[in-house]
């Protein structure tokens, strides 16, 4: 019996799965042991043949079931050209030929079920075994996660710290050109009143060189703040000309279009009228170069007017607006549910209703940051920034209906082609300070991605986050969303 058992153990070591066949309920082996069939398999041929004559003891025809099982999984029915010849003393041979025909057409799904329930009824220690294997599988497939978690996360903290570095770059890069543009300005307007500013301080200081060159670095101070001022004023109605113009050019067409004339609108005349406007620039500028080389006195009021003859050209050579930055990011889940207890960053925004984020830029900034996703649809979005000083640093938001939106460009349209305004309503004054486009209002796909961005501060200001949800007639829209500076 000893040579019985001895030939069974070689015999069960030698085993190998045949893993071409289908797996039977897979559901229910995951549910009850965690793996599927042929794996739970696998792992009750490693238990028996490491407990095999010392945790297991098994009968002889426990013994003999296991190796007829074992067989049908590994070959199927029973076939003469694997198994060997037995001779008329080979009793455990001949036994287990027996068994392995005993099984029939059983498929080899069944034989592994078959052998797994022997084990289990057989042996106490079979279940703990499966489960510590359990465990240890689930254990690394946590570690594998968190490690793919740490790994994201410092490849998504490289890519910021990256984005960062190159807006500072670009801020810095951008800082320098302001201020030699800003210093060749001085320079001229100094050059420009150096003479009357100097009689001028030795009349209210006569003998006193420290007071004079005091008064006169205050008065060229004053007269480049008031140049400055002058431009953005400049800036400002050269912006509301152009709007006439093309107020003016669409009416045109559509008069045009409307009438059964058969003249056709004329695009050479258009394309004149919109060049006129740079050629004109052009030749104020060329007078403006002129006027800074003379060196002769200049009266200051006048020297402050006819320097400020320089168009909207000039002034966006002084202040231009950088492009912004924009990615978006995959984690839209994570980021709301970082969000949504803050119930400052979570804004539902009605149908039609458009939502304005004001930001005012911080003294201790340099650069701007947005982030922002929503539920379940896209979202409009566009950056704006506004020439103006706030009050404070505090962030506001502000809601708008499109009827009122419209409302209030029809009135413009009407002032604009000298139309009169009603009278009950009252006059409009428009004296908004200017603002730019930094990036253009377009339909978000928001709720699939994050959508992130950055923005170099032009200056002191206000930044215009919109968001646009004036084309849903009947959906409103959470947003969630967060914004912040860094220096």
């Amino acid at each position: 019996m000893a040579d019985s058992d001895e030939s069974l153990g070689i015999d069960v070591s030698s085993l190998s799965i045949n893993e071409n066949g289908t797996q039977a309920d897979p559901d229910e082996y995951h549910e009850k042991w965690g793996f599927n069939l042929p794996d739970l398999y696998k792992l009750a041929l490693k238990f028996y043949k490491e407990k095999s004559g010392k945790a297991i003891h098994l009968s002889y025809k426990d013994k003999l079931k296991l190796v007829a099982y074992t067989k049908q999984v590994a070959y199927g029915k029973y076939r003469n050209d694997v198994s060997p010849d037995v001779g008329f003393l080979d009793v455990v041979g001949s036994d287990r030929r027996q068994a392995w025909q005993a099984l029939g057409d059983m498929s080899r799904e069944t034989a592994m079920e078959e052998f797994i329930k022997q084990l289990d009824s057989r042996c106490s220690l079979f279940k703990p075994f499966i489960h510590a294997h359990k465990a240890e599988r689930e254990e690394k497939l946590k570690r594998e996660k968190e490690e793919e978690e740490q790994r994201r996360k410092e490849q998504e903290e490289n890519e910021r710290k990256k984005m960062e570095e190159e807006a500072h770059r670009r801020l810095e890069a951008e800082r320098q050109r302001q201020l030699q543009q800003e210093m060749q300005i001085r320079a001229a307007l100094n050059q420009q009143t150096a003479v009357q500013f100097r009689q001028y301080a030795e009349q209210q200081y006569p003998g006193s060189k420290q007071q004079q060159e005091e008064l006169i670095q205050q008065l060229q101070e004053q007269h480049f703040q008031q140049y400055m001022q002058q431009v953005y004023q400049q800036q400002l109605m050269h912006q509301q000309q152009q709007y006439q113009q093309l107020n003016n050019m669409a009416a045109m067409t559509a008069t045009t279009a409307t009438s059964n004339s058969n003249q056709n609108p004329p695009p050479t005349t258009t394309t004149n009228q919109q060049q006129k406007v740079p050629d004109q620039n052009v030749i104020q500028q060329n007078n403006q170069q002129q006027m800074l080389q003379q060196n002769g006195p200049v009266d200051p009021t006048t020297t402050t007017t006819q320097a400020t003859e320089v168009n909207g050209q000039a002034e966006d050579e002084l202040t231009p607006i950088a492009a912004a930055s924009m990615w978006m990011r995959k984690d839209v889940k994570e980021f709301k549910e970082s969000l949504r207890k803050d119930k400052d960053s979570v804004i539902k925004i009605g149908s039609g209703e458009t939502v304005t984020v004001r930001v005012p830029t911080h003294e201790d900034g340099t650069c701007l940051f947005w982030e922002f996703a929503t539920d379940y649809y896209d979202l409009g979005f566009g950056v704006y920034f506004e020439w103006t000083i706030a009050p404070s640093n505090t962030v506001s938001v502000h809601v708008s209906e499109s009827s009122d939106e419209d409302e209030l460009e029809e009135d413009e349209a009407q002032m604009a082609q000298g139309g009169k305004s009603d009278i009950e309503k009252g006059v409009k004054h428009d004296d908004k300070p200017p603002t730019d486009e930094i990036i253009p209002v377009y339909r978000r796909d928001c709720h699939e991605e994050v959508y992130c961005g950055s923005h170099a501060y032009p200056g002191q200001g206000v930044y215009l986050l919109k968001f646009d949800n004036s084309y849903s007639l009947w959906r409103s829209k959470t947003l969630y969303y967060r914004v912040y500076y860094s220096r």
